[in-house]
């Protein structure tokens, strides 16, 4: 599936919508494509609709992406889990025809690691946390890649997207992950603000192989001054109106000879409040204009 250049919407905009209020936004709004939360889809089916109607209120809707799976690196009884909800997500991403599958490295609740850091029990990712990066690593590597080869019986590729606070975070680790699993449809998805709170440079993304990213997310943050970065707190800022230089960021993704698909994001507490078709309208022109002028 090509996406050239496509201006995509992201469920984070219309976060409080239902489905066809969020597909009616993008009918109404100008973009390209959309990337989904499962969890929408699951709830419209779970409703009572069938999925001949899913299909139907999605026509002619180019689905770039369905997020997400979440901790990838699960194991003991949890990896099971893992991959019981990886068939669930696949099999809906395979349903709505979308190009690929969100997958987010772990933990993704912040409060895990902050209990390790302060000698507190850290749930389920207690003994993951202990493990040296190259020891993550190797087991990160084999769920990767039994979650690729799940991925690639349905056409699907996954896209990583390694959470700034998780101990597989940044670009070198994730990459180095994408490698260790060996598989030819895992890719990364570029966020400036995990790219950023992470350590991150637009250097550094300027000089990757364009072929491995499958998405960009353009959105935004308050100042970071270290330590663990907490999304609630850093991304409660209107997209465009904090202090990452998105068109900086924009370009050097553009430097690597990239063109695919870009989709805003937003934490926004004053977004979420304001009408999610304005808000839309918004980020659409903020993407033309990053992205094509």
């Amino acid at each position: 599936m090509e996406f050239h250049n496509a201006l995509v919407l992201n469920s984070t905009i219309v976060q409080s919508a239902n489905l066809l209020t969020e597909i009616d936004v993008w009918r109404a709004t100008g973009f390209d494509a959309m990337e989904i939360h499962a969890t929408k889809l699951e709830q419209y089916l779970q409703s009572g609709f069938s999925r001949s109607e899913l299909l139907l209120a999605l026509r002619d809707v180019p689905v770039a992406g369905v997020g997400f799976i979440i901790d990838m690196e699960r194991q003991g009884p949890s990896r099971e889990d893992l991959f019981r909800e990886a068939d669930r997500v696949f099999e809906l991403a395979s349903l709505v025809q979308a190009g690929g599958v969100q997958i987010l490295t772990g933990p993704v609740d912040v409060q895990a690691v902050i209990d390790y850091q302060h000698g507190r029990p850290a749930g389920g990712y207690q003994d993951l946390l202990r493990l040296s990066d190259a020891e993550l690593c190797a087991v990160a590597a084999q769920n990767l890649a039994q979650l690729a080869d799940r991925a690639a019986a349905l056409g699907l590729c996954l896209y990583l997207e390694p959470l700034a606070w998780a101990p597989i975070n940044g670009l070198k680790k994730p990459l180095q992950l994408i490698d260790a699993a060996e598989r030819t449809n895992v890719k990364i998805v570029v966020d400036y603000w995990h790219c950023m709170t992470a350590g991150v440079t637009p250097d550094e993304v300027a000089r990757l192989d364009k072929d491995l990213i499958y998405g960009v997310h353009v959105c935004d943050s308050l100042p970071f001054t270290g330590g663990i970065p907490i999304e609630t707190q850093l991304r409660d800022v209107p997209t465009g109106e904090g202090m990452l230089n998105l068109k900086e960021w924009t370009a050097a993704v553009q430097a690597t000879g990239y063109e695919g698909w870009w989709a805003a994001e937003t934490f926004s507490k004053k977004m979420r409040q304001g009408s999610v078709y304005s808000v839309a309208r918004d980020m659409v022109q903020l993407l033309d204009t990053l992205v094509r002028k």
